[in-house]
């Protein structure tokens, strides 16, 4: 476990840890001491890491306390959920479905939500509640509303928030649609990651409001932007502020299709057309050239089939099955083969989206930005009227 040391292990040292990285503010210390994380975790818990990579092994409160609390008071994501509940059992699952997030990314995105006194909050994604009661602490139950797909996870959320004498509006619904009956909100909260901001979000928050939420292309790289809503309610637009890394809105899920689906029942290499290129695929990979990639190729994501010796091949496919591409990478060659198939030349897609970034001078998140509409979004690069190029 990172963040805390064993020894720190305490609301105290979670707290000095918060406070010396920046995220806890002297004005959301209050809650936090009020808010006890421990409050708001389950028995059973399979503690995280800093960088929300893996799970480690099932803990249980009741089994081993010193554990557990070990890891309620580090500075790390603890999985609740698996699999949207199907998941039995106390090993790891499939994919994780819900969490009590990392206290330094709460802590800093609520720096970044600014909520004021007297401001009224919608939170999308309730999950243990821990966020929601830290807001109803610091603002008051009557201006906090926290809505739940799960109605599992809204029940645990509403008993949390009842044991620790806090009684903000647990709504079970699509977190798309937002809460009307609550609106309009000065501050909109996600924390569960988009690939499109809903237009219900929008027109519920009043101008000049905020929305503050985990945004990523299919391809990864998923970061937070902070929107402000226009005067008309009909765009909000904002800076991109910190690299994250949440669970998808289940609505907005996409579908993985297995490989075979890209061969179209044809024998490798199914019509693909040989070329080399001179970008590394590794140069492509890391999480914010993902995010680079995935503004300009929109509707693909990659995998990664890894053999001996650091070499691999790098598959990046298109969500509808009509195009796949891949880049085989080994050490020490500076050439590298590509097959490509479809309609859309997906490798030239992506090493064209990275080059756009490199030819810049490879700005970095502060230089980025997102206009939503009711029809949809545009990244851009400095300001509005410079999008990010859309390749293919």
């Amino acid at each position: 476990m990172t963040g805390t040391t064993h020894r720190e292990a305490s609301p105290r040292g979670l707290a000095s840890a918060l406070l010396a990285g920046g995220a806890l503010s002297s004005d959301w210390l209050p809650s936090f001491e009020a808010v006890p994380r421990e409050l708001f975790v389950p028995d059973r818990i399979w503690p995280g890491v800093a960088d929300g990579t893996r799970q480690n092994a099932a803990v249980y409160r009741s089994q081993d306390p010193e554990a557990w609390r070990r890891a309620v008071y580090s500075d790390i994501p603890l999985t609740t959920q698996w699999d949207d509940g199907d998941h039995a059992g106390d090993g790891l699952g499939t994919t994780p479905s819900s969490s009590n997030s990392m206290p330094m990314m709460v802590f800093s995105m609520l720096q970044d939500l600014d909520a004021q006194p007297g401001n009224r909050v919608l939170e999308i994604g309730a999950g243990t509640g821990w966020n929601a009661g830290l807001l109803a602490h610091r603002l008051g139950d009557r201006n906090v509303v926290t809505v739940e797909y799960d109605p599992d996870v809204a029940r645990g959320a509403r008993e949390n928030l009842h044991r620790a004498g806090l009684g903000p509006t647990v709504v079970e619904g699509d977190g798309r649609s937002g809460w009307a009956q609550g609106a309009p909100y000065d501050r909109v909260i996600a924390t569960c990651s988009l690939l499109e901001i809903p237009p219900a979000w929008l027109a519920q928050t009043a101008p000049g409001g905020i929305i503050l939420a985990p945004f990523g292309a299919e391809y990864g790289g998923e970061q937070i932007v902070r929107l402000t809503v226009s005067g008309d309610g009909s765009s909000a637009s904002g800076r991109f502020t910190r690299s994250s890394a949440f669970m998808r809105l289940r609505q907005q899920r996409t579908e993985r299709p297995p490989f075979e689906d890209y061969l179209h029942g044809e024998p490798w290499p199914a019509g693909g057309v040989r070329g080399t290129t001179a970008l590394a695929p590794p140069d492509t990979g890391g999480w914010f050239e993902q995010f680079v990639i995935g503004c300009g190729v929109p509707g693909a994501f990659w995998r990664a089939e890894r053999y001996e010796d650091g070499a691999y091949t790098l598959w990046v496919y298109s969500r509808d099955t009509l195009s796949w591409a891949s880049a085989d990478y080994e050490r020490g060659r500076t050439e590298y083969e590509v097959y490509q198939s479809g309609p859309r030349r997906l490798w030239d897609e992506v090493e064209a989206a990275w080059r756009w970034w490199d030819d810049r001078g490879r700005p970095g998140l502060d230089r980025f930005g997102l206009t939503a509409t009711r029809d949809g979004h545009t990244v851009w690069l400095d300001g509005p009227d410079n999008p990010v190029p859309l390749q293919g």
